[in-house]
C-alpha cells in the first residue's frame, strides 16, 4: 500500500508562509502603540502623521500638565491616576478574596445549579459593555445612597471576575485531592488543610488573576464611562476629556506612560508565575 509524500519543498514553504502571516498579525497588532510611540515625540502643534520633526516636546507638556494643571481643568491628571490606582487596587483584592473559594467550590464539589453559577461568571466576557455599563448605572441611580467610588469598584469587580476565577480553578484544577487527604491523615481539619496546603498551591493562579485585575480595572473605559463622575474621573476617562473638543497631543505621552505600566505589570507577571495558572 503506498502512501502520499509531500515533496521535500512544502515543509520549508508552509513554514515561510506561517512566519510571514505571524508576522504580519503581530505588525497589525503593534501598529496602534507604535502610531502612539511615534506620534507622541513629534514636535509640531498640529496631528500629522509621520511628524516632521521629532523630540520631547509633547513629553515636557504632558509634564508640566501633571505638575501644575491648568486651573481651567475640572480634574487634575494626578487625582484621576489616583482614582484609577485606588479602583484598580480595590478591585483586585476584592475579586481575588470572592474567586479564590469560588473557584475552589466550583473545581471540587458538584451542586445543582453549577452550570448556570459558571456560566454567570463568564458573562461579563460576551456581554455588551456598552448596555453593562447602562444597566448598571440605572440600577446604581435607583438606590437611595450615593456610592461614589464604590459604584466603580463594584462594576470592575464585575468585568475581572471571569479572569480572577479563570485562573484560581486552573490552579485548583492541578491540585489533586490526595494533598488535602494527606493533610487530613496528619491530623489537620479540612479547613486547616485547604488554608495550609491547597492555597499556598494556588499562588500561581492567585498571583495571575490579581495582575489581571489591576490590568483589566486600570485600563476600564466602556463601563466607567457611564458611571463616573467629576470626583471619581478615572485616567481612561480623563485622557478621553482631553481629545473631546479637540485633540490634545499630550494625551499620546501619557497613553505611552499607560502602556509602559502595563508592559511592566505583564512582565511582572511572567516573572512571578510564567505559564503556571495562567488562563485567559
Amino acid at each position: 500500500m503506498s502512501t502520499l509524500r509531500l515533496p521535500s519543498a512544502m515543509p520549508g514553504r508552509l513554514s515561510r508562509t506561517t512566519g510571514l502571516l505571524a508576522t504580519i498579525v503581530l505588525f497589525l497588532a503593534a501598529l496602534p502603540i507604535l502610531t502612539i510611540v511615534t506620534m507622541s515625540f513629534g514636535n509640531s502643534d498640529t496631528l500629522e502623521f509621520p511628524p516632521r520633526s521629532f523630540g520631547l516636546h509633547w513629553y515636557h507638556a504632558a509634564w508640566q500638565t501633571f505638575v501644575s494643571p491648568d486651573a481651567g481643568d475640572a480634574l487634575s491628571m494626578g487625582r484621576a491616576l489616583t482614582t484609577s490606582l485606588v479602583v484598580a487596587l480595590a478591585t483586585m483584592v476584592i475579586a481575588t478574596a470572592v474567586s479564590a473559594p469560588a473557584a475552589y467550590a466550583l473545581s471540587r464539589y458538584r451542586f445543582r445549579g453549577k452550570f448556570i453559577v459558571e456560566q454567570l461568571v463568564a458573562l461579563p466576557l460576551v456581554y455588551p459593555l456598552v448596555m453593562l455599563g447602562l444597566a448598571l448605572l440605572l440600577v446604581f441611580n435607583v438606590l437611595p445612597v450615593e456610592l461614589g467610588m464604590l459604584r466603580l469598584i463594584v462594576a470592575h469587580v464585575i468585568l475581572v471576575l471571569p479572569f480572577t476565577v479563570k485562573n484560581c480553578a486552573a490552579s485548583v484544577a492541578s491540585i489533586g485531592p490526595e494533598f488535602e487527604e494527606a493533610a487530613c491523615v496528619m491530623g489537620a481539619s479540612p479547613r486547616r488543610a485547604v488554608i495550609d496546603v491547597v492555597l499556598p498551591l494556588m499562588r500561581p493562579g492567585i498571583l495571575a488573576g490579581m495582575l489581571f485585575a489591576f490590568i483589566v480595572s486600570f485600563n476600564e473605559f466602556t463601563v466607567t464611562f457611564f458611571l463616573y463622575s467629576i470626583n471619581t474621573m478615572t485616567l481612561p476617562v480623563w485622557l478621553y476629556s482631553r481629545t473631546v473638543s479637540s485633540l490634545d497631543p499630550t494625551v499620546f505621552s501619557f497613553a505611552v506612560f499607560i502602556v509602559l505600566i502595563d508592559f511592566g505589570l505583564i512582565w511582572l507577571l511572567e516573572k512571578l508565575v510564567g505559564d503556571e495558572g495562567v488562563a485567559l
